[in-house]
């Protein structure tokens, strides 16, 4: 029987679900980055803008282009801040 520590019970369950959640968080870059390349718009971004002249239509896209790179800055630093597994199995 082998005596663990609290303190390496602590950094296993902390590194436990590290490589999903990185892979969660590059797929969610990735899909963001396709959405700003092929001009979609997400469907949790909500823009209202009032008018359908053209002035107002480029204010819409330009917002919704602004959202979607502010989300792939967000999803860089979060994938900064992950700790690093020590092992990769």
């Amino acid at each position: 029987m082998k005596i663990i520590e609290a303190q390496q019970v602590n950094m296993c369950n902390s590194c436990k679900n590290t490589k999903p959640k990185l892979l969660k968080t590059d797929a969610a870059m990735w899909f963001s980055k396709m959405c700003r390349i092929k001009h979609l718009k997400l469907n949790y971004i909500n823009i209202r803008i009032s008018g359908k002249k053209p002035q107002d239509k480029n204010t819409t896209s330009n917002a919704l282009r602004y959202r979607i790179s502010q989300e792939i800055k967000f999803l860089y630093c979060k994938k900064k801040k992950k700790p690093k597994p020590a092992f990769v199995p």
